[in-house]
């Protein structure tokens, strides 16, 4: 086993939410109120934690959370 199959290589991700303004949209309604869950190390762990935020705000319909693919910024010529 390499020492990279060891240590995958990073590639994070940041989930965060609020409430928008519009269903239409993704302009949120008060960004002081934006909900950072966290920054994560990979899609599969970053999704666990959406899918859980998402689901304790089912109840209200503007709620909306999203997974940015902070390694996609920082290395924007990474094809993973």
């Amino acid at each position: 086993m390499s020492e990279h199959d060891k240590n995958p290589k990073q590639l994070l991700h940041l989930v965060f939410g609020g409430e928008l303004k519009s269903l239409h949209g993704v302009e949120f309604r008060d960004l002081k109120a934006l909900d950072v869950v966290g920054i994560y190390p990979n899609y599969a762990e970053a999704a666990k934690a959406w899918k859980a935020a998402a689901q304790r705000t089912v109840d209200n319909a503007q709620m909306r959370y999203f997974v940015v693919h902070l390694h996609r910024l920082l290395d924007p010529d990474t094809d993973d």
